[in-house]
This record gives structure tokens, C-alpha cells and sequence, in this order.
């Protein structure tokens, strides 16, 4: 069984910085992409980032460009998101996530074959 633990949340001000981290560990498997999605409160899971192994491409989502980066270690799959300028809004439950089917550009949640338990990331104003 594959398990994913994210680690780095945590409450921080508004304009402050965080770097979340997820490591996989147990069953060894190949992992095509990792990415990180968000929920926020009373809203529905949403995509932030995703990189892609082969080529090392990233995309992120509009809110976030500019001020978060992806990065991570295929061999190890670990997968980081660098969160800087941090809003309110960015206020939410982080999930890390690992595809290993080559389908899809890594934006749907269904792409998706592994999820982490989440880490709550709170940006207070």
C-alpha cells in the first residue's frame, strides 16, 4: 500500500511564507506526475500545482502564479510546494497527490491514484 504524508502547515500572517512537504512511502511505485490540491472551508478541492516528472514541466493555478513553486525528488517521490506572499485566501487544507497513468494534464482530481491526509495551511489577515 502506497501512503502519502504531507508535513509544513501550520498558521502564519498574511505577506509570510511556508513550504509544505510530501513523501510516499510503502508500496514502491513509479509516479508519472505529483501535484497538490487545496479545499478550503465550505468550498469544494480544488488543483494548485502539479509537476511532471519527464521534462520537469509545472503548472499552477491562476490564484497562485507567481508566488508558489513546485519542486521535488522523482526517485524519492517527494514532492514540495514553496508557498510565498501567502493571502487569506490561500487559507485551506492541503492535499499532495500522485498519478502514476500517463493520461491527462494533472489538473483533475480523478487523475489521480494516491492522496495524502492533508495539512491545514491558515493565513490570518
Amino acid at each position: 500500500q502506497v501512503q502519502l504524508v504531507e508535513s509544513g502547515g501550520g498558521l502564519v500572517q498574511a505577506g509570510g511564507s511556508l513550504r509544505l512537504s510530501c513523501a510516499a512511502s510503502g508500496r514502491t511505485f513509479s509516479s508519472y506526475a505529483m501535484g497538490w490540491f487545496r479545499q478550503a472551508p465550505g468550498k469544494e478541492r480544488e488543483f494548485v500545482s502539479t509537476i511532471f516528472w519527464r521534462g520537469g514541466s509545472t503548472t499552477y493555478v491562476e490564484s497562485v502564479k507567481g508566488r508558489f513553486t513546485i519542486s521535488g525528488d522523482n526517485a524519492k517521490n517527494t514532492v514540495y510546494l514553496q508557498m510565498n506572499i501567502l493571502k487569506p485566501e490561500d487559507t485551506a487544507v492541503y492535499y499532495c497527490a500522485a498519478k502514476s497513468r500517463r493520461v491527462g494534464l494533472g489538473l483533475a482530481e480523478y487523475e489521480y491514484d494516491y492522496w495524502g491526509q492533508g495539512t491545514q495551511v491558515t493565513v490570518s489577515s
